[in-house]
């Protein structure tokens, strides 16, 4: 079963091609994750995913989507990491973390408190981004971000994969996608500038492309580093696949190993064609035309359903998110429903 076969990326190998989506919990506090995080990722890890995911973990407090979101900006956050990763890789999974900076989508609340706007006298702050543009009515209005604002920003990534690799994280991976700071840069739809980041599609990449670079060249060379992207705004005029792939050409030459395929998150109110598997097209036409590994995203529930989408190559590994919400053990419950024997942790062999 192509599900449970390993996944080498260049000298890390997963046991299996599952890997916990990075899903935020707005449980953090001054950006350090608490006990919520070690029991969250760490049940992930004992279900037996081969990768789990942090959430979005900010480079900057400024970038982070909420006040309860994690973070990598401080040395103290260093420590706070490191026993979830040490239970995660004591339960034979990898530990990997995302990365992330929220643009003009952030200074929000947790969504179960609203989701609106906070403002800076209730512990938000002024977010940024490429063009003065809000995401929505409901949003902070961003300022644009000046020049050398950018490049505190690349070299914030730098740090914070710096971070990451101290406490014990063995992949990285850029958040590029969903309408954070990266795909703002990425899109004509909210990306206006007129000087050397807007524009042409080669100016619109000198961001996230200058993110990965930095990011790449601080993660250690016999670890992969992911880059994950929305391969459509779903949105005429807006970022498409044929840009996306073009992007992948360019992260892979970079040194970039997989792309995290999802999609949509630039705009409100988007319609989009949701049913199962419905991004696993994108995470193939990526595969083939940038010649990338890639992970496949976005309702897949069933372990049937995962195991064609890798059979038929469609992508190289699985990322699940919601479903893992629901029951943590997927992964075991999928090996069972495929004939598959793994190992169960010894303190569960009991049950097995």
């Amino acid at each position: 079963m192509t599900l449970f076969a390993a996944l080498r990326l260049r000298e890390l190998e997963l046991k299996n091609r599952i890997g916990v989506s990075p899903m935020c919990e707005y449980s953090a506090k001054d950006g350090h994750p608490t006990s919520w995080h070690l029991v969250h990722l760490g049940s992930r890890a004992v279900g037996g995913a081969a990768l789990v995911m942090t959430e979005a973990t900010a480079v900057q407090a400024s970038g982070r989507i909420s006040p309860a979101d994690t973070g990598m900006y401080l040395d103290s956050h260093v420590e706070s990491w490191r026993p979830i990763v040490d239970f995660v890789r004591e339960q034979g999974a990898v530990p990997g973390m995302q990365l992330a900076h929220a643009g003009r989508k952030a200074s929000t609340a947790a969504p179960w408190q609203g989701g609106l706007k906070v403002a800076p006298g209730e512990g938000g702050w002024e977010p940024v981004a490429p063009s003065a543009v809000a995401f929505d009515t409901t949003y902070a209005q961003p300022r644009a971000l000046t020049i050398a604002e950018i490049d505190q920003i690349v070299e914030d990534f730098r740090a914070a994969a710096r971070r990451a690799l101290a406490a014990g994280f063995q992949v990285v991976e850029v958040h590029a996608a969903h309408g954070y700071l990266a795909h703002e840069f990425l899109s004509p739809l909210s990306n206006l500038r007129t000087d050397e980041y807007g524009g042409s599609l080669e100016n619109r990449m000198r961001f996230p492309l200058r993110v990965a670079k930095a990011v790449r060249e601080t993660w250690p060379e016999e670890w992969p580093v992911f880059v994950r992207i929305s391969a459509t705004d779903w949105k005429e005029g807006g970022w498409d696949l044929p840009q996306s792939i073009e992007l992948c050409k360019r992260l892979k030459a970079l040194g970039i190993d997989l792309i995290d395929v999802s999609s949509g998150g630039l705009l409100p109110g988007v319609k989009i064609p949701l049913g199962p598997g419905y991004q696993v097209k994108f995470a193939e036409a990526i595969r083939r035309g940038a010649g990338i590994a890639t992970g496949a995203v976005g309702l897949l529930t069933d372990p049937a359903q995962a195991e064609t989408v890798l059979a038929t190559e469609q992508a190289d590994m699985v990322f699940l998110a919601r479903e893992l919400l629901r029951d943590p053990y997927w992964p075991r419950r999928a090996a069972q429903e495929l004939g598959v024997k793994i190992k169960a942790p010894v303190q569960y062999e009991r049950a097995w």
